[in-house]
């Protein structure tokens, strides 16, 4: 018997090393690449113009829009969808007038969500009223009902191909990030020469706009459903389809409202950009207001959207299983006709002018404190403008001429060896193949300083998100009293602080990252709060047995099991800030920001969708580097 051959067993690096040595790489060759090459931007000769296909794909779409058969049988269609949809909501609202409109809201909000949310829900509307809004606000709640359907329809199809297959969903990842991070304000100007100024543009946009959180959160949902409860279903003899409908969908419940709340939020985030290619209502209102700078008008305009944005999430998120009877319902039915008939007997359909209350002039005057009392010479702290400059000089700065200072073979190495970190080979192709992108666009250095904001604001938001979620998500009254507070935040148009914020803080970079926070914040709060309490107790009541402290707890068992949401806390975190960039280009944040504007108020389609596509570029960067895709062994 002969004795087998075996071959000599090859040495294999720890699980560490494996892990690690791109770091390793990272600290040697790019010292020796700074010795060898030293400075330098992106070569010119690796740069392409595309001002030219651009310039003419923009004539093009002009001189066919009326004529070329996809324009009169497909876009047309669709424009003749929207605004039919659109008028027949607006069209009801109307006919109802002001009392049944509001006895309807909340009646509605009764019945789904309890007492409380109905008396809020009718105060709310009265506030719209009160405040010489209701015409706007009908307007936009119109353009807005379409507008979230259709975000929540095409976010839950995208959300549900890729939850139930890992190929869709590593497909549908650059799409959903394109959609999210390229600028509404980049994206109008192809909106407009497609579909012209008003109604079907706005709602496009806004589509664009708010279906990608409806369907992160429901892929989440559904890729995190319990193994083992699936597994039950499945030894029952359940079909796929059944397993879908009886097991993974209850089981994503949570995440599937969170969608809905979040497209309802990004929707009425995008009603003053929507104003800007004639969408009109409280959107309008808010641009005229600020193009005049008015705050106070501004304000009384911008609290309506806020007050929408509560009532809708509060119906959507406090929604639970009623099964009235029919005769309850038609009771309910009853009285929403009642009040409507009562409304229009009483003097009309919309909110009486006698009723109306101005706050204008009291805001403005407001706002001049402010501006006097708070920008300079506050004792021991400073004043605002010493904080903005503080911040600009001891972060921007720095990280702005650090990145720029980097030859830019070197960034490249260094987006390729961070992706390496986190995921896979491909994960890091992709990675440099975004940031060359830019290069190749010829935006190079404007996208190193938008790089620099974007970061000094995401660390920002991170920080201050998550020590607050943990607060949230370990006391009840603490995320009762935050739950206001971040839906004005998300909801308020970054237009409305815009001007309080410039008045503080000046004009430049500072004043655009706080601008950014503000807007991304809530999101990263909401997402890390569900996680952190969607941790399996058992888990948690395991580790108190053992005697872990509170601080043990969070940092040993509901971090880490938390993890699937604080990544997505983290994607939502870069894209929302990515997004406020252009707020970034109207207050003297320059780079991409200003580009994107510059080019939608000069009909420039290339200079506009070339800074677009930059920020969609570092956008597709930065998630490559901080979303692991490799499976931890």
């Amino acid at each position: 018997m002969t004795a087998a051959v075996t071959a000599p067993v090859q040495p294999r690096l720890p699980a560490a090393a494996r892990r690690y040595w791109p770091l390793g790489a990272l600290l040697v060759l790019v010292p020796a690449g700074l010795l060898l090459a030293g400075g330098g931007s992106w070569p010119a000769a690796l740069s392409a113009d595309l001002s030219g296909p651009l310039g003419s794909a923009s004539d093009w779409i002009i001189d066919n829009r009326d004529s070329h058969p996809l324009f009169l049988y497909f876009f047309g269609h669709i424009s003749n969808a929207v605004v039919l949809s659109v008028r027949g909501v607006y069209l009801v609202l109307l006919a109802a007038g002001w009392a049944g409109v509001t006895a309807a809201a909340g009646i509605l909000a009764w019945r789904v969500a309890g007492r409380r949310l109905g008396l809020t829900a009718v105060a709310a509307f009265a506030v719209c009223g009160l405040l010489g809004m209701w015409v706007p606000t009908m307007q936009t709640l119109a353009l807005m009902v379409v507008a979230v359907a259709a975000s929540v329809a095409l976010g839950a199809l995208l959300g549900l191909a890729a939850g139930l297959s890992d190929r869709t969903y590593r497909a549908l990842r650059p799409v959903l990030d394109t959609m999210q991070v390229l600028p509404a304000f980049a994206y109008l100007l192809p909106v407009v020469l497609v579909f012209g100024i008003g109604v079907p543009a706005a709602v496009l946009a806004t589509v664009v706009y708010a279906a990608p959180p409806m369907a992160r959160l429901t892929a989440l949902g559904l890729r995190g459903a319990d193994p083992g409860v699936l597994e039950a279903s499945a030894s029952l003899g359940a079909t796929g389809r059944q397993r879908l409908l009886t097991a993974r969908i209850p089981l994503a419940r949570k995440e599937l409202l969170l969608g809905v709340n979040q497209s309802i939020m990004m929707a009425l985030s995008m009603a003053v950009i929507a104003s800007v290619i004639g969408a009109g209502g409280l959107g309008d209102r808010v641009y005229q207001a600020l193009a005049s700078v008015d705050v106070g008008a501004a304000l009384a305009a911008g609290i309506p959207i806020v007050l929408l944005a509560i009532v809708l999430d509060r119906t959507a998120t406090g929604a639970r299983s009623r099964t009235g009877s029919a005769r309850g319902r038609f009771a309910w039915a009853a009285a929403v006709v009642a009040a409507a008939v009562t409304g229009r007997l009483s003097g009309g359909l919309s909110w009486p002018e006698a009723w109306h209350i101005g706050i204008a002039e009291p805001v403005n005057r407001a706002v001049d404190w402010m501006t006097a009392h708070l920008y300079s010479g506050v004792p021991v702290v400073g004043g605002t403008a010493d904080w903005a400059a503080h911040f600009t000089g001891w972060v921007l700065d720095p990280v702005r001429a650090g990145l720029q200072a980097l030859p830019w073979w070197a960034l490249l190495l260094l987006v390729g060896a961070l992706a390496l970190l986190v995921g896979t080979v491909r994960t890091a192709l992709t990675a440099v193949a975004a940031m060359a992108a830019i290069g190749v666009l010829g935006v190079w250095d404007a996208s190193l300083d938008t790089l620099s904001q974007v970061l000094a604001a995401v660390a920002v938001t991170l920080v201050l998100g998550f020590a607050i979620a943990i607060a949230a998500a370990r006391s009840t009254r603490v995320e009762r009293v935050l739950r206001p507070v971040l839906d004005v935040f998300q909801t308020m148009p970054q237009f409305v602080y815009l001007i309080p914020v410039v008045a503080l803080f000046g004009v430049g970079r500072a004043p655009a990252v706080a601008a950014a926070v503000v807007y991304a914040l809530p999101a990263v709060v909401r997402i890390t709060t569900q996680g952190l309490r969607g941790v399996d107790p058992v888990a948690l009541e395991s580790a108190r047995s053992l005697g872990a402290s509170g601080w043990q707890q969070l940092r040993q068992v509901q971090l880490p099991l938390a993890r699937p949401a604080l990544l997505l806390a983290v994607n939502q975190a870069v894209v929302l800030v990515l997004a406020v960039v252009i707020i970034g280009g109207l207050v003297g944040g320059g780079a991409l920001g200003y580009d994107v504007v510059f080019g939608l108020a000069q009909g420039d389609l290339a200079t506009g969708l070339v800074a677009g596509a930059a920020i969609v570029c570092l956008g597709l960067m930065l998630d490559r580097v901080t979303q692991p895709t490799r499976k931890e062994t």
